[in-house]
């Protein structure tokens, strides 16, 4: 669980990014769980956008596809969210404590 401190951080590098992942008319489907893990491993911090056609709402959509790639959705404006996941292995991202 992240604290506040630490979401401060991560919007704040999250706020150059463009958005990587896009979830469209097919929902969050395998293919966009697997594209948002590959990512998220190399990354640690992906922005996503919840295309108009999507079915679900974005905040839906978005916590979904958190919660079926093991990452923390971290901010949500409009059609587009954060997602962090940290990498065991090769930590890219240093959080504040």
């Amino acid at each position: 669980m992240l604290t506040g401190k630490q979401k401060r951080h991560l919007r704040a590098m999250g706020s150059v990014l463009d958005p990587i992942v896009q979830i469209g008319k097919a929902g969050v489907v395998d293919t966009v769980v697997e594209s948002a893990q590959a990512v998220l491993k190399a990354r640690e911090l992906i922005k996503v956008r919840v295309l108009r056609n999507c079915p679900d709402e974005p905040k839906d959509a978005l916590s979904y596809l958190a919660g079926e790639s093991a990452a923390e959705l971290v901010q949500v404006i409009g059609r587009n969210g954060l997602l962090y996941k940290r990498n065991e292995e090769k930590s890219r991202i240093e959080l504040p404590s």
